[in-house]
């Protein structure tokens, strides 16, 4: 029987930075693979100057070793080349062409380790007219459509997450995932290249907005949706929230109206069936809003659960931390000072993989895992030239 680590022996290189990298790797480790993190000789630029004391970087490089090398020399290079046939998963998320340019591109490194799962995400994908544009999560955000249709009719605005760089390691883990068994299902174990982008990624977050344009024709915004899902985010009298959602369900709609007091609604004829209220969706929404102002969130959740209606109190990130929801699927590590870490959303055999706070120094583990590739005097030569920089661990985050 599987362990909730079922990834344990699998042993994955890899070379990211930032979000979508490293979280694939974070992802992978918490799931019991063996992460190594190539580091150029001053780490991550997500370590922000304060190495592990940074929760960012805690948070998608907690359990990892990392081997700092400079690859600008060709010592360098060569150590990571001799490294790739001990490892089943390679991992990077530069720009087009970068890893070729160290000679370390999919080509290279597929003829040194054939059943290698080479995983390869960037901005644009490696073609087209935005191939060699810079990249981040909010650029991601706009051009897959993401602002659009989550901002009113002619008012853009941000989000408030990464959602773009989380979403391109998550597509990133799972084509890693796919070559994998598929590796193990190939009668010559060969691996193959996976490759994603922050643009691709977003699809999968914009799909039913994509589907909604090609059915109706007309541009998804904000609000597009409500009237389908027939779903409401709502101010109590305490000065909080709740959303509902009662989807296309004639049960809920009455339950709802109950719940209100309002019976007059059920057979009011804008409302009757599910089509009317899409169609005069706009015109109910204010109806609940100024009802629910009449009562707290807590008196509306003993309501709501009495009548069956389906509803959610409007968590903050302080509430969702300490929800005993959260609690019972144990979806945080115990906090280790003010760090917080997120486990992995899945269980195995009814247990949540764990992660460990230790997330590694520049080059923590340089020497050791050096060591495996290098002969005594060799490795002494690429400490002494710069080749490999060893790093002391320093104190854990507080």
């Amino acid at each position: 029987m599987q362990t909730s680590k079922p990834l344990t022996g699998i042993r994955v290189l890899e070379l990211g930075a930032y979000i979508s990298g490293p979280y694939a790797g974070a992802l992978l480790a918490s799931l019991g693979a063996d992460v190594v993190k190539v580091e150029a000789p001053g780490g991550d630029a997500f370590r922000r100057g304060v190495g592990v004391e940074s929760h960012y970087f805690v948070q998608y490089n907690a359990g990892k070793r990392s081997i700092a090398v400079n690859l600008k020399d060709p010592r360098g290079v060569a150590l990571i080349k001799s490294m790739l046939p001990q490892f089943d998963v390679f991992i990077e998320n530069s720009r087009p062409g970068k890893t070729a340019q160290l000679g370390l591109g999919p080509e290279v490194c597929l003829e040194i380790n054939p059943r290698l799962i080479y995983s390869s995400a960037s901005g644009f994908g490696d073609g087209g007219t935005w191939r060699d544009r810079a990249a981040y999560d909010s650029i991601g955000q706009s051009m897959g459509g993401f602002y659009s249709v989550m901002s009113e009719a002619g008012m853009p605005q941000l989000s408030g997450t990464c959602v773009g760089d989380l979403i391109t390691a998550i597509t990133a883990t799972m084509g890693i995932l796919a070559g994998l068994v598929g590796r193990g299902l190939d009668p010559e174990g060969q691996g193959t290249l996976t490759q994603t982008s922050l643009f691709e990624a977003m699809s999968a977050l914009t799909i039913d907005a994509m589907t909604q344009y090609t059915e109706t024709g007309a541009t998804p915004t904000r609000q597009s949706r409500h009237p389908q899902a027939q779903n409401f985010c709502l101010m109590t009298a305490s000065g909080d929230a709740i959303t509902l959602h009662l989807s296309s369900s004639q049960k809920f709609w009455r339950s709802l109206t109950r719940a209100m007091g309002r019976p007059d609604l059920a057979d009011d004829p804008r409302f009757t069936g599910y089509y009317e209220r899409m169609t005069n969706y706009f015109a109910l929404r204010p109806i609940v809003e100024a009802e629910f102002l009449k009562k707290s969130r807590a008196e509306w959740e003993t309501v709501l659960i009495a009548e069956d209606v389906p509803f959610a109190p409007v968590l903050t990130m302080q509430e969702l931390a300490t929800h005993p929801q959260t609690e019972w699927l144990q979806l945080l590590e115990p906090k280790r000072g003010e760090c917080q870490l997120v486990r992995p959303p899945l269980r195995f055999q009814g247990e949540r993989p764990d992660r460990t706070f230790d997330a590694p120094e520049v080059g923590q583990h340089s020497r050791e895992l050096a060591a495996e590739f290098c002969s005594p005097e060799d490795l002494k030569t690429l400490i002494a030239d710069g080749v490999i920089v060893q790093h002391e661990k320093l104190e854990s985050v507080k």
